[in-house]
């Protein structure tokens, strides 16, 4: 219905080659950005005439983004831009995207192909429990819901009792959150006792890292059985650059719209389908905003191979982190997610976790590892826990730190993106 059908590698590239020519021209006729960018290093449109020419073009960074601020890409008339979103702003300014109507119409579409990848049916109710306003998510959820032909029930951040309120009475079937709303509901949900009252079949999650061990837990609290990862960023549209499949073995990206490419985020080297760098992306139809190259700092891999459902479409796996969250301890590079990885495969503890980082008096930096004990579990096995998790971070990040059990449901629960690192090391977080 919405997922283009008969396409082939063949079609594929040449769709790409395409939209790649006619992206460069429009950014260097109307984008101050790009054209100053590439008259620096001697780059007209013209140099690029095959998709192998585009590891010529320089990356674009967030960095980029500042420069001209607010509109840093716009590459349209003022006339014809009809809405723009911003990112959340955690890091400083938000970087600020405008839309054409015909991005607009772009967007919808692609997310209508999640819904249409996620099985849904035009007899699905929506629920749409991520923020509206600036922020891309919930204009992208409603926006492909209504093209889709499903019920919206766009609700948004709001409290608690009224999310469970209108999951009773509305019977949605679909919920639409981040994951740490969905975990913080999928408890909610448990400890009302309500799995009977509430028809929720299918759960899209966005915005941040899904854990094995998240989302194990919110499927064992609500009872659903599929729970899809969307991706997206405010800078590609927003949400519905991709969902993974019936099969989840990754998530299917729309190549028609977008070209993906895999770095070495020190080296900038591109990096061969399998191994895991940051993702940088190039838009193929966006007017208003184009990206090219445009480097996300989100790591992930592209898979190899076919996917058992057999679309033609590449899949990326799960974002397993960003690039520039990565925190230097005792002169050990870590990500969050390797901390993640260990926690994962220990029982007895819950999905939620913090790393607190700290300073001694002594000189030395000390990083204490907060968990939560399982809702079965004993205070009196704490030490022993403490140890085998304390050991299994050493054995597999070779750098040792403290770990604290926490009691069930103690570390604070949040509708939004939940914040795992704490660094107090110069007062500054994280």
């Amino acid at each position: 219905m919405f997922i283009p059908e008969n396409l082939s590698r063949e079609n594929l590239s040449s769709i790409q080659l395409k939209g790649l020519k006619k992206t460069l021209n429009n950014v260097y006729e109307n984008s101050k950005l790009y054209r100053e960018k590439y008259k620096n290093i001697g780059l007209i449109p013209e140099d690029i005439q095959n998709l192998e020419d585009l590891s010529t073009i320089p990356f674009l960074d967030k960095e980029d983004l500042k420069k001209d601020y607010p509109l840093a890409l716009k590459s349209v008339d003022e006339e014809q831009i009809v809405r723009i979103h911003g990112s959340s702003g955690t890091t400083g300014k938000r970087k600020i995207m405008c839309y054409t109507q015909n991005d607009i119409n772009t967007w919808a579409d692609m997310f209508a192909r999640c819904y249409e990848l996620a099985g849904m049916t035009t007899s699905d109710r929506v629920h749409i429990a991520v923020g509206y306003g600036l922020w891309t998510a919930g204009a992208g959820f409603q926006l492909g819901c209504e093209k889709f032909g499903s019920m919206a029930v766009p609700l948004g951040p709001v409290h608690t009792d009224m999310h469970i309120e209108m999951l009773i009475d509305m019977q949605s079937t679909v919920f639409c959150a981040t994951a740490s709303m969905a975990l913080l509901m999928a408890e909610e949900i448990y400890k009302r006792n309500l799995n009977s009252k509430i028809n929720i079949k299918k759960i899209i999650l966005g915005a941040e890292r899904l854990s094995d061990a998240m989302r194990a837990r919110i499927k064992e609290f609500i009872g659903v059985k599929e729970i899809y990862d969307i991706y997206g960023m405010t800078e590609a549209y927003g949400p519905g650059t991709g969902l993974d499949c019936n099969f989840h073995e990754g998530i299917h990206y729309w190549e028609d719209l977008f070209i993906y490419e895999i770095i070495d985020p020190e080296t900038l080297k591109l990096l061969p389908d399998g191994e895991t760098g940051e993702l940088v992306i190039t838009s193929l139809k966006k007017e208003a905003s184009p990206l090219i190259r445009y480097r996300t700092h989100d790591l992930t891999r592209i898979i190899p191979g076919e996917c058992s459902c057999k679309r033609i479409f590449k899949r990326h796996d799960r974002i397993m982190g960003r690039s520039d969250d990565m925190f230097i301890y005792r002169a050990v590079n870590i990500y969050p997610s390797q901390i993640e990885f260990v926690l994962n495969k220990i029982n007895g503890i819950s999905s939620e976790y913090q790393v607190l980082l700290d300073h001694r008096e002594d000189g030395r930096d000390i990083m204490t590892v907060l968990v939560e004990r399982a809702g079965n579990g004993s205070k009196d096995d704490d030490e022993q826990l403490a140890g085998l998790i304390s050991d299994k971070i050493r054995r597999h990040i070779l750098v040792r730190g403290n770990v604290e059990i926490q009691d069930p449901n103690s570390l604070p629960r949040t509708q939004r993106k939940s914040k795992r690192v704490f660094d107090n090391r110069n007062k500054n977080v994280n």
